[in-house]
């Protein structure tokens, strides 16, 4: 387990259903917060005065995503950013080119695809009193799952297709590998014998990225992001309308 240095501030992780907290932390010795939403960033910023984040979940129905334009403040301020598995792959992927570091598979998946659906890494979890557990599968588990199930013979090629078009049109709310097996007709006890043979491509992602957090907090220290960042009256205004003082973006300083 990599300890923080405290000399350089902490590393900070946004981290939902992806990954349980005592797995994350059995990786990295960090400080865990909920999944990121616009503001977050900003104020985790102010209190921790961290080195890097790393963003792995995001919140999107309850709260408003986190915005880009958060991210590149706090990389002109120094911070590494950090991107995997779920919003914080998809985030990395739209930001690759200004800084944030994306990690994994999923995240090479949206550079490559930059019109992907965001919702392929959506899930529907339980409470935060509960540690967010995970109440239904990602798509892009799913399709990894069911390459898999094709790679093993247990299904054919235009089963695995038609299994990932039935998939692709639920609600991420209602996807899980049981009710795509069921609504292709599947029965239970055929449901149950490959329950266990799920992928968890964003938990994998995660893990991968807390592995290589410490280094890569190390190696982009001096890198900063764009010198250039600006307040625009659109984030500003987000800020407020969210009952934060807009005054944190200019006032904070990496050193003091």
């Amino acid at each position: 387990m990599a300890p923080m240095n405290e000399n350089q501030g902490p590393i900070l992780v946004f981290l939902g259903p992806t990954l349980r907290l005592t797995e994350a932390e059995a990786v990295l010795d960090a400080i865990y917060l909920r999944p990121v939403a616009q503001g977050d960033i900003l104020l985790a910023a102010h209190a921790f005065r961290p080195r890097a984040m790393v963003l792995i979940d995001g919140q999107f129905e309850d709260r408003p995503a986190v915005r880009h334009k958060e991210i590149l403040w706090a990389m002109a301020q120094g911070i590494v950013i950090i991107g995997a598995a779920s919003m914080g792959a998809l985030r990395a992927a739209e930001l690759s080119d200004f800084g944030m570091i994306g990690i994994g598979l999923v995240y090479r998946w949206y550079r490559r695809w930059r019109l992907a659906p965001d919702d392929a890494v959506a899930v529907h979890s339980g409470p935060a009193e509960l540690g967010f557990p995970p109440l239904t599968d990602s798509l892009v588990d799913l399709q990894r799952t069911l390459s898999r199930l094709m790679r093993r013979n247990l299904i054919g090629v235009a089963e695995r297709d038609r299994l990932t078009t039935i998939a692709r049109k639920m609600n991420f709310r209602d996807r899980s590998l049981d009710t795509v097996l069921r609504a292709a007709g599947w029965q239970d006890d055929e449901v149950k014998k490959l329950r266990s043979e799920i992928v968890g491509q964003k938990k994998c992602d995660a893990l991968l990225a807390l592995q290589r957090a410490p280094d890569l907090a190390t190696q982009r220290a001096e890198a900063r992001g764009p010198a250039d960042w600006v307040a625009t009256n659109t984030f500003i205004r987000d800020l407020e309308v969210g009952g934060i003082d807009s005054n944190l973006a200019n006032t904070y300083k990496l050193n003091p």
